[in-house]
């Protein structure tokens, strides 16, 4: 049985570095200059205001809705 727990706990460790991976590679290829769900550019006062912003103002109110 632990063998099993054990390959679900290197499955799911697998899986989250590939998730970050991901993440990572998208954001280095497009930055947070650009909306991560319609990819329009993000205006730079935006930007400025929240800097951890992903998502134009547009996207980030259907995201809240």
């Amino acid at each position: 049985m632990s063998d099993f727990f054990d390959r679900a706990s290197e499955l799911e460790t697998e899986f989250r570095e590939q998730a970050l991976a991901r993440h990572f590679q998208q954001l280095q290829s497009s930055g947070y200059s650009h909306c991560e769900d319609c990819g329009e550019a993000i205006p730079a006062a935006r930007r400025a205001a929240i800097p951890s912003c992903t998502r134009c103002v547009q996207c980030q109110q259907q995201a809240e809705d």
